[in-house]
């Protein structure tokens, strides 16, 4: 009895079109494009009158994503071109949104490092000359400490609560004015919020320059931000939190505090500290509501003080080596509390999230 066996096959199955992983180009290959791409722009703007260190970055940029999405498309297919394509512009637009931030932040620690030390954070301006090469930041940090502390003081909560009104409760024509107002506040330019407080509170209550008055108007510029971000991170709790907790005979304001606060804490603490950030760094409203001081005023209640924003503002504006030195250093220091802050939020959010149990 003899078997039948089929024929051996004359030619091989036809590739599938739809196969991403038939040809990959390798690991190395978007470095090597990279260093290509930077040197032959380097040899463009060798021989023509192109110059300027954001214009390398942004033709280097140029010329890698063309590159790699070509390279791409000759080895791969024009579909992973694409995704290549997609994939490699978001990276470098990642990258050139660091650019601005990692030179700044190098160029001021690199300018500010000398001048930073122990004598600058403990001393005054008190009887400096403009061409003494001592004098401090002590007054300048202590105000800008207890201005935005006041200014925290007084927007976190009507922010918050802001927030918590409009999300839990806020149905009707009431929350959208309040809504509209919010919207109105967030645009308002930080010396409108000062020549505010300054017609207000120093002038027309007779208050005089303080500290307090430059926590009132940084408060104005507070609020707006932290009811957005507020509002934004309540609306991402599960609604099912809620169902569940109202199910249980939980009064809704109960819920509200032990259920959806918790729940967004962490992401309040963040909107929190991004509008502490913004106010920390403003010039304009306290220096028409603080006036400035070159003495320690520990007392934000009485007299003017000083901040450090407008410290870095008064002593850039002298114009002498050892001013600009102050500057510098003022300026780092400010980035520095601005980023402890930001620590010290974190770890008091993350303290208090709910915790889950296994």
């Amino acid at each position: 009895m003899s078997t039948i066996t089929p024929p051996a096959p004359t030619s091989q199955a036809p590739a599938d079109p739809y196969d991403l992983q038939s040809t990959v180009l390798p690991r190395w290959a978007p470095t090597a494009v990279g260093v290509a791409a930077l040197g032959a722009v380097a040899m463009l703007f060798a021989v023509t009158p192109l110059y300027g260190n954001a214009q390398l970055v942004l033709s280097t940029a140029v010329v890698f994503v063309l590159g790699l999405t070509a390279l791409s498309a000759l080895y791969e297919g024009a579909r992973q071109a694409k995704d290549r394509f997609a994939t490699t512009l978001v990276y470098c637009a990642f990258v050139l949104a660091l650019v601005p931030l990692v030179s700044v932040l190098g160029y001021t620690l690199v300018k500010g490092l000398g001048r930073l030390d122990l004598d600058f954070l403990t001393r005054s301006m008190r009887n400096v000359g403009p061409r003494d090469s001592y004098g401090g930041a002590y007054h300048a940090i202590l105000g800008t400490l207890q201005q935005v502390a006041i200014a925290s003081v007084i927007a976190v909560p009507i922010g918050v609560l802001t927030a918590v009104y409009l999300v839990e409760y806020g149905k009707g024509r009431l929350a959208k004015v309040i809504t509209f107002f919010v919207d109105v506040m967030t645009g308002i330019p930080s010396i409108v919020a000062g020549l505010f407080i300054l017609s207000f509170w120093v002038l027309g209550l007779g208050r005089g320059y303080s500290g307090f008055a430059g926590g009132l108007a940084l408060s104005i510029l507070m609020v707006p931000v932290v009811v957005r971000s507020s509002e934004e991170m309540l609306k991402l709790v599960p609604d099912e939190l809620r169902e569940a907790s109202l199910a249980l005979g939980v009064p809704r304001w109960r819920t509200i505090l032990k259920v959806v606060i918790p729940t967004a804490i962490a992401g309040i603490v963040t909107g929190i500290m991004l509008a502490v950030a913004r106010v920390t760094g403003e010039t304009a409203p306290v220096l028409v509501t603080v006036f400035g001081f070159d003495s320690i005023n520990a007392n934000p209640f009485n007299g003017p003080q000083s901040s450090l924003p407008l410290y870095v503002f008064s002593e850039n504006g002298r114009g002498l080596q050892f001013a600009t030195d102050r500057a510098w250093a003022a300026a780092l220091t400010l980035i520095l509390i601005v980023m402890l802050l930001n620590l010290m939020a974190r770890a008091i959010a993350r303290f208090f999230a709910p915790k889950t149990s296994r």
